[in-house]
């Protein structure tokens, strides 16, 4: 199953790459910041087309056309099509495509593909977490001697003094912090040992289901920012971690 959601994955990166003209082909959903291309669209539909041709049975839920399905029940999957829809717009090319697949609101296979890089994140329950085929795991290192990095929930406007407030909390206790603008391949980073941690106020099933398995099978930790599991079927706070980390909130004013 793994093999084949990757394959699938891999054929929908060729559209994100073969993407032009994208500034007239992107229109504002509710804001000026939250946009969506056309290319999001196209990738979204191919994927439904093909996962659910792969595995009939299961509901989808995708971020440009989400239907009435219940990820709790069941296989779903979970689908986030241009994560970085923003950094796409701009060509800033640091945006990946995104696809959980769940089983009574489990997540049992992970994919994360930044086509630009030609970085395939992959992982299965159970089974590991890996890189382009070769396995990943966290760092080791404190925060003291690492850096993380951090999202600002631009749909939830109210959350940014307290993502000030924490971010400057974090940055005291760490050597330095990132902010790329996409979450998903933020929690690739926390997998892989790039950074030491990940947090953000608020994001859906789409940007953080794939990625909260892989660090979990990178040997990490994730969990809702609040604190307790994270859960997989709507919008939460996200804290990610390695192991040394995963207790540093207690610390600090969330």
């Amino acid at each position: 199953m793994l093999k084949q959601i990757i394959s699938i994955v891999r054929e929908a990166g060729k559209t994100v790459l073969s993407a032009h003209d994208i500034g007239s082909r992107t229109h504002e959903k509710t804001s000026a910041a939250d946009l969506v291309t056309e290319y999001d669209v196209a990738v979204e539909r191919f994927l439904r087309e093909k996962l659910l041709a792969l595995l009939p049975e299961a509901a989808f839920l995708g971020e440009e056309e989400a239907g009435p399905p219940r990820p709790e029940q069941g296989w779903t999957f979970i689908v986030d099509p241009i994560d970085g829809t923003a950094n796409f717009v701009r060509g800033l090319r640091r945006s990946a495509i995104s696809v959980a697949l769940t089983r009574n609101g489990a997540v049992e296979y992970g994919v994360v593909y930044d086509p630009y890089k030609d970085e395939m994140f992959s992982a299965g329950r159970g089974a590991g977490a890996f890189l382009n085929g070769g396995p990943i795991c966290v760092s080791e290192k404190p925060l003291a001697e690492g850096i993380f990095s951090m999202g600002t929930a631009l749909y939830r406007r109210e959350y940014f003094a307290p993502t000030m407030r924490l971010t400057e909390q974090l940055f005291e206790r760490s050597c330095d912090f990132r902010r790329m603008g996409a979450a998903a391949l933020d929690l690739c980073d926390v997998a892989c040992g790039r950074v030491e941690a990940f947090f953000e106020y608020s994001l859906f099933p789409w940007d953080y289901a794939a990625g909260s398995l892989l660090i979990t099978e990178a040997g990490g930790f994730v969990s809702a920012l609040e604190g307790g599991p994270l859960p997989i079927v709507q919008r939460s706070g996200v804290w990610a971690s390695n192991r040394v980390n995963r207790d540093i909130l207690s610390e600090l004013e969330v």
